[in-house]
């Protein structure tokens, strides 16, 4: 059901890990933030390909533990750096994926995958979504009622840095 290399979400540990931007440029439409690829080098990791490589890979992404040199670059996954006011700042899913995560109380890094169509020709949207989520008994939520329930709740925890940064550029 899933299409595309997943991807991890890890808002705070990019730089500990040595993970630099893709590009210095980025140009992507929606400004979602590539880092290096990655894979593991612990684990018995084999071509980093398989869904059980890829497993380990981001299990050791999201562990505190976790060093740089522990991973090769490039590789199968690509990490991706989710804004630190989360989806306050950004509505996209990394920033969404992290909020979650942090929200249920555990470490700041998500899986990202996208659902295809039954009939595999494009990316699933809404109807398919709430259908599919309907036949496996999941959970559904939208960016829009994650930002909402921030909002409604009080929960700008994150948002700090960009309150500043707001601060910043109106004195600039």
């Amino acid at each position: 059901h899933a299409k595309h290399t997943a991807r991890v979400a890890n808002e705070e540990r990019l730089e500990e890990l040595d993970l630099p931007q893709m590009v210095p440029n980025n140009q992507d439409p929606k400004n979602t933030a590539f880092t290096l690829s990655v894979d593991a080098l612990v684990g018995g990791i084999s071509t980093g390909i398989s869904a059980a490589d890829r497993a380990t890979t981001l299990r050791l992404l999201a562990d505190g533990d976790s060093t740089s040199d522990m991973f090769c670059r490039p590789g199968h996954i690509f990490p991706l750096r989710a804004k630190a006011g989360g989806t306050i700042e950004r509505g996209g899913h990394t920033e969404a994926s992290v909020d979650l995560c942090r929200l249920a109380g555990l470490a700041s890094a998500g899986v990202l995958c996208e659902i295809v169509t039954a009939d595999s020709m494009g990316m699933a949207r809404m109807p398919e979504l709430l259908e599919f989520a309907k036949e496996h008994d999941l959970a559904f939520t939208t960016i829009e009622d994650l930002i909402c329930y921030r909002i409604d709740t009080g929960d700008f925890d994150g948002a700090a840095e960009l309150e500043a940064k707001s601060a910043a550029t109106v004195t600039a």
